[in-house]
């Protein structure tokens, strides 16, 4: 005799019997040779001998009953099918409430029974562990800068960490903002109601369809960033810098293209452009040494020290240079020339400080062919070479000036800074050479 599960604890969910139509009650007999549907009959019936067509009272049967222990004694395979649909009902951790639907078991027994054999099994936990390795093997190595791990690190909302992250959340692998955050938003009022009209349903459908290509979109960015470990982004700027300049432009340019690539073709093409760079870099310096008639590396390195040095020297006279050119202090030009000549004797220079002379000034602007020079008085192109101002510019600035203190009777400097957006000390030398030569006059 075959001892089988039922259809369900609920006797309205069994077929009813075939000989008396009555509900079943476990135990009760299926016929074993009668099919595909099944025929069952209540014990009545069966001891009575029932035939009904094809089924004859001689055929093989089964006795169908939920009534044995399947993990443990005490418990039957009714009660644990009850238990998992009252911990299916009540929730995990709501023992009272699975207890008096039971009505079979105290909560004690419950929860006891549900942790030993459903949660610490060690039977599922091998099985599941199995389960995540085949995963694992699966799976190939990425990029990602944080592994599974059963206590993922969890940086404070305001930490250095999380910013440096963008908000990943490692213990949820998931972002704090999504991209495309409010995709839900055009969903959440839609709803699905038999009156609609074919074009209205049609609409709705559409909808979802759009949402759904969104959240496509949302997943295909996330894989991105985690396959190519773009979730530190301080960490990927590190790796970056380890390349020569040329190669780190060509990785910016190259990086709108990881989308289409995997992390490692992507890692392996950048490195196949940096070996490239160094080669065409060598093959260059080889080519100045023959040029230069440079037959051994001995001979190649002694070039290379006189090079250095030459490129030394260069530098020093175009730094003088300059230094010439702006500052027009003699005092301040003499100390430089001294602390220069103390670094190239490997003395420390010390260092004086110069009272005479205060900020550096630019020199006076060169108002040969500019336009509108020809406008200007001699005391106004002396303003406008101190102040360094072009004069188109200050006869704009001019006549807006005295268009407004002709309008108001007067001008005050706080009104004159409004009107001309440049550096408030040039607008201050303007307004009081204004008013010295007298084009306007204060309120």
């Amino acid at each position: 005799m075959d001892r089988l599960t039922s259809f369900g604890n609920d006797p309205f969910d069994k077929p009813p019997c075939l000989g008396c139509s009555s509900y079943l009650v476990e135990p009760y007999v299926k016929c074993a040779e009668c099919g595909p549907s099944p025929f069952v009959l209540c014990l009545q019936c069966f001891t009575r001998g029932y035939e009904y067509k094809k089924h004859q009272s001689d055929h093989k049967y089964e006795i169908m009953t939920s009534d044995f222990p399947v993990l443990e004694p005490g418990w039957t395979a009714q009660e644990e099918m009850a238990l998992l649909e009252a911990v299916m009902d009540c929730g995990f951790g709501n023992w009272q409430d699975v207890a008096y639907q039971m009505r079979t078991k105290t909560k004690e027994e419950c929860e006891g029974h549900y942790m030993k054999n459903f949660i610490n099994n060690p039977l599922f936990a091998s099985t599941l562990l199995s389960r995540r390795q085949v995963e694992e093997a699966r799976t190939p190595d990425t990029a990602i800068p944080f592994k599974p791990c059963d206590d993922p690190p969890r940086p404070s909302f305001d930490s250095q960490l999380s910013r440096d992250m963008a908000g990943y959340m490692p213990a949820r692998a998931d972002f704090m903002e999504e991209f495309d955050n409010y995709a839900e938003w055009d969903l959440k009022d839609i709803d699905f109601v038999d009156d609609d009209s074919d074009i209205l349903h049609a609409l709705k459908i559409a909808v979802v369809d759009i949402y759904h290509s969104r959240l496509k979109e949302r997943q295909r960015r996330k894989k991105i960033i985690r396959d190519h470990g773009l979730i530190n982004l301080r960490k990927f700027q590190i790796l970056e810098r380890r390349y020569p300049k040329l190669v780190q432009d060509l990785y910016d340019a190259m990086r709108r293209f990881a989308r289409v690539m995997g992390p490692l073709e992507h890692d392996k093409f950048i490195e196949a452009h940096a070996l490239e760079f160094e080669l065409r870099r060598e093959i260059h310096r080889l080519q100045e040494y023959r040029r230069e008639g440079i037959q051994s590396f001995c001979g190649a390195k002694v070039y290379e020290q006189v090079k250095q040095a030459r490129e030394d020297e260069r530098n020093k006279r175009n730094m003088l240079c300059e230094v010439l050119q702006y500052i027009h202090d003699g005092r301040a030009c003499q100390q430089w020339l001294h602390k220069q000549a103390a670094i190239d004797a490997g003395i420390t220079p010390t260092i004086t400080t110069i009272t005479t002379s205060g900020r550096r000034s630019a020199p006076p602007l060169n108002l040969t062919g500019l336009p509108g020079t020809e406008k200007l008085n001699e005391r106004e192109k002396e303003l406008c070479q101190v102040v360094r101002l072009v004069p188109g510019a200050y006869l704009e600035y001019k006549q807006a000036l005295l268009n407004e203190c002709q309008r108001q009777g007067g001008l005050r400097l706080a009104q004159a800074r409004s009107l001309i957006k440049i550096d408030v000390n040039k607008t201050r030398k303007i307004y009081d050479f204004l008013i010295k030569e007298g084009y306007i006059n204060k309120l």
